[in-house]
């Protein structure tokens, strides 16, 4: 994870480069092998740890062009969760972590996305590639799972893919990190 302020300014730029609408960024869910409890290693949706890096399940950020407002919509731990896991950071510990103020359970996200489509407000979002999040896309957006996949933005693909083009002093540094630590291997 990186300096709060490498968040808040991808954010920032690819806000200004889009211009308005909502930016909606689901991240990923754990994904279950043989039955629920037992999952795969999780992996973050990349795009979503790009502008909002937590990688933690079931996530969604969500970036308002025009307004500049900026939602994580995610759920606590529960006690039986704490049982299992010990002490956990909440919602908006996390999400301070990463310069943002507003966050939201995760069930507020569906009421936040129907209110702006009531609004006729545009919501740009990036292809979906895995089931669950054509499905989650399919309920909040009111449409199905194909128009989902073919109604992904073009707009956004094209911001996201120019900013990730260029890599930052940042994610130089780690990457020469990743080829020492593979030379010494």
């Amino acid at each position: 994870m990186f300096d709060k302020n490498v968040y808040q300014n991808r954010r920032r730029n690819l806000r200004d480069d889009m211009g308005t609408g909502l930016l909606l960024f689901p991240g990923n869910t754990e994904a279950s092998m043989n039955y629920p409890a037992n999952t795969y290693r999780f992996r973050q949706d990349s795009s979503f740890l790009y502008y909002f890096g937590l990688d933690h399940p079931d996530f969604a950020g969500v970036i308002d062009a025009d307004s500049g407002d900026e939602i994580i919509f995610g759920d606590d731990v529960d006690l039986d969760d704490i049982i299992w896991m010990g002490p956990q950071p909440s919602i908006q510990e996390q999400a301070d972590r990463v310069g943002i103020t507003n966050t939201h359970p995760f069930n507020k996200l569906h009421d936040f996305i129907k209110d702006a489509l009531g609004k006729g407000r545009t919501i740009h979002y990036l292809p979906p590639y895995r089931g669950e999040q054509i499905q989650q896309l399919s309920t909040l957006l009111q449409a199905s799972p194909t128009e989902v996949k073919d109604n992904a933005s073009v707009d956004l693909i094209k911001a996201v893919v120019k900013m990730r083009l260029i890599k930052e002093e940042v994610e130089l540094r780690e990457i020469e990190s990743a080829v020492d630590i593979a030379y010494e291997m």
